[in-house]
């Protein structure tokens, strides 16, 4: 016996040829023709063509039979396979006929030379081995190099063995006689070395063929079991002549899968860079990762059919347990977040829990969980159960896109148009098991119709996107406009210069991190000499941080009308703001001003103020709106000639770096001992790095009343 792993070395060449076979996918149609033009011009040429075992012809023969054939693996003599011996007496075994069928051809490229396997005659779901074996009458002269070409399609490995020797495998087969692993049939040539018997007459050459079939090609592939296409033998330039136009013809057949690819790929991108144009739809971000996973099947299969790198085990896995299930669900959720849909509460959850149910019953069905030691039957238990979640995911999708139409009339009716197509898409399997037609061959090349399905699907999804891309585009101008207004008439309530205090100096400073913000400050005449100042933040910024500036500011008008004791004002604000601001809160401190100097602060859990470049002390209390009823305690000082005081909001404090490092409080108390002005105040946390919204007002006491 020759040893298997050098034997299998000419088929496992193709592990080093595909992938630069890969980049000529798109030009296949262009090397067929090339091959067919060689072809007429060699007979043009006058040249005659090869001779095989004497006679003319094209220099080979396909291998129809009749075969003998047994279902089961080959006892072993002294480590050698029993049925691999050309002795060995076959006559009680099956007779099997390779000889093409009119009327019968491959369901997936149409080809007339396509036999049905074992399970459609009489070993329905038969999973294991199985042995060809057959005597071919020829006459070898010394020097001549002959060849055998591997069926174009069959389930799922094979190994060749002529006259006792294995002269190559399709798969790979461990020592110990285990599962082999299997791969999507590939064309493979074999070159016969030192195997066949040489004779100037014909004598018999057996040629034995060790087949195995696992779940995965039993529940994939129609008509499966063993080969589906007769072997090809003869001269070796001929056999290979056949071997580089398979090849051909399956890039041909390949070529659109890496083209949908590409689009779904680029498509993906764009959806995901819209997301970041308008953050507040999720619904980019969703599509976009249903097209990557489309990609992602595209690529896959391509890898499958065309290299080593995905065995059939490891492809439907991916595809079957992984892909599918993400897949169909994703497209339920992209219309769930699409319409906006809240109600039911329980759709999301029970998409998930349908996506772990499919992905365990695939699992189970195609024995990807227990393989070998568990029956084979076990996974067919799960057989209908992927296609029940599958019509339940569509039954989701119907509902969920007839109440997006309820809600939002024409947009629903546009989105109604995609479910046909996914519709197919979600049912291909079955489309294949009742024979129907799933696979068009236009111009050569081969496109399923779940394919169709995907582009038809994603040319709706585009015209959708760039509609409702369109709609946030104008919604956003709206609002940016309705924040343009919000911004003036924050401005006109907190007003860029103060009002005058006589004998005193005042700078404010107020910086919004948005267009508007949440930090407010005002600044009234209350009676003879006297000036109430209100300083506050309200947690969260922009718009929404905006509107509750706008009641905080109106309250405090009202309430300086009854009053102007700073604890009194935050005590009235407290309970105006309780219960209006959900999640927020709001911190003030209020402060009286005197001609003389004097002044009484009162503060609702807001940073204390300096004075002098030293920070005052004053009693902790709770922020505004959090409690019904609330009380605040007052402190009073003196300002004397030329003294500063200085009050701020958290923004300040808060500002961070590029290396994330807080402004902190050591650098404003280094920053107020300088006694800076608000507009210099200001830019030292603008210079840091600002993160929110900041608000500094100084109230400088005079040598003289001006």
């Amino acid at each position: 016996m020759t040893d298997p792993k050098r034997e299998m070395a000419g088929s496992r060449g193709l592990r080093n040829l595909v992938p630069a076979v890969l980049g000529l996918c798109l030009a296949a149609g262009c090397l067929e023709q090339t091959a067919l033009s060689a072809a007429t011009s060699t007979e043009a040429s006058g040249v005659k063509p090869a001779q095989f075992n004497g006679l003319s012809g094209p220099g080979y023969i396909p291998l129809n039979g009749p075969w003998r054939f047994s279902l089961g693996d080959s006892p072993r003599t002294q480590g050698n396979l029993l049925w691999t011996d050309p002795n060995f007496n076959d006559s009680a075994w099956e007779t099997v006929d390779l000889t093409p069928r009119p009327g019968l051809s491959d369901p997936y490229n149409g080809d007339p030379a396509f036999v049905p396997g074992w399970t459609v005659s009489a070993h329905p779901d038969y999973i294991g081995w199985a042995w060809y074996r057959m005597q071919v009458p020829l006459a070898v002269l010394p020097g001549q190099k002959l060849a055998l070409l591997g069926p174009m399609r069959m389930t799922d490995a094979y190994q060749f063995y002529v006259n006792g020797h294995l002269v190559g495998s399709f798969g790979d087969f461990p020592a110990d006689a285990g599962t082999p692993v299997a791969y999507f049939t590939h064309p493979a040539e074999f070159p016969l070395q030192n195997t066949a018997i040489l004779s100037p007459t014909p004598v018999p050459q057996t040629i034995a063929i060790r087949v195995w079939m696992g779940p995965e090609g039993l529940l994939h592939q129609p008509d499966a079991g063993g080969l589906n296409f007769a072997p090809l033998f003869g001269d070796a330039q001929a056999i290979h002549s056949q071997f580089q136009l398979q090849w051909q013809v399956r890039l041909r057949e390949l070529t659109y899968p890496p083209i949908e690819a590409a689009l779904l790929l680029l498509l993906s991108l764009l959806l995901a860079s819209l997301f970041f144009f308008d953050r507040s739809d999720p619904v980019y971000l969703w599509a976009a990762a249903i097209l990557f996973i489309a990609a992602c099947a595209d690529i896959a299969l391509v890898l499958a059919a065309l290299t080593f790198v995905l065995s059939s085990r490891a492809y439907f896995t991916i595809w079957e347990v992984f892909i599918i299930p993400t897949y169909l669900a994703g497209w339920v959720m992209v219309w769930w977040r699409w319409f906006r849909l809240k109600r039911p509460t329980w759709v999301p959850a029970a998409v998930a829990a349908l996506t772990v149910a499919y992905m365990t019953s695939e699992a189970l069905r195609e024995n990807f969980l227990f393989y070998g030691p568990v029956p084979s039957s076990l996974g067919f238990v799960f057989r209908f159960t992927p296609a029940i979640v599958r019509l339940v995911l569509l039954v989701f999708t119907v509902l969920i896109v007839t109440a997006g139409i309820r809600k939002q009339g024409r947009e629903g009716w546009l989105v109604f148009t995609v479910i046909v197509p996914l519709g197919l898409a979600m049912f291909t399997s079955e489309l294949i098991v009742l024979h129907l037609p799933v696979l068009w061959h236009p111009f050569g090349y081969d496109i399923f119709v779940g394919q169709i399905a995907d582009l038809l699907l994603v040319i709706a999804l585009t015209v959708l996107l760039l509609r409702r891309l369109l709609i946030s585009i104008h919604r956003q101008r709206v609002l940016m406009v309705e924040l343009k207004h919000a911004q003036q008439m924050q401005q006109a309530m907190i007003p860029e210069t103060p009002p005058v205090i006589p004998g005193y100096a005042v700078t404010s400073a107020y910086r919004p991190a948005d267009e508007v913000g949440g930090d407010f400050f005002q600044i009234m005449q209350i009676g003879e000499g006297e000036t109430l100042i209100v300083l506050g933040d309200v947690s969260g910024k922009g718009l929404k941080a905006a509107m509750s500036v706008s009641l905080i500011i109106g309250a405090i008008r009202t309430l300086a009308e009854t009053t102007s004791r700073p604890a009194e004002i935050l005590a009235g604000l407290n309970r105006r703001l309780y219960d209006r601001s959900p999640g927020g809160f709001t911190t003030a401190i209020a402060l009286l001003v005197a001609a003389d100097g004097s002044c009484i602060l009162a503060t609702a859990g807001h940073p204390a103020p300096f004075l002098n470049g030293a920070e005052i002390a004053l009693p902790g209390a709770f922020p505004l709106g959090l409690e019904p009823i609330a009380t605040y305690d007052e402190t009073s000082l003196q300002l004397g000639h030329h003294d500063t005081l200085a009050l701020y909001t958290d923004g300040l404090l808060e500002a961070r770096n590029h290396k994330g490092e807080l402004f902190g409080f050591e650098r404003i108390q280094t920053l107020f001992a300088f006694r800076p002005n608000a507009s210099q105040a200001a830019q030292a946390a603008a210079d840091f790095g600002q993160d929110d919204d900041v608000t500094v007002l100084t109230l400088s006491r005079l040598a003289t009343a001006s």
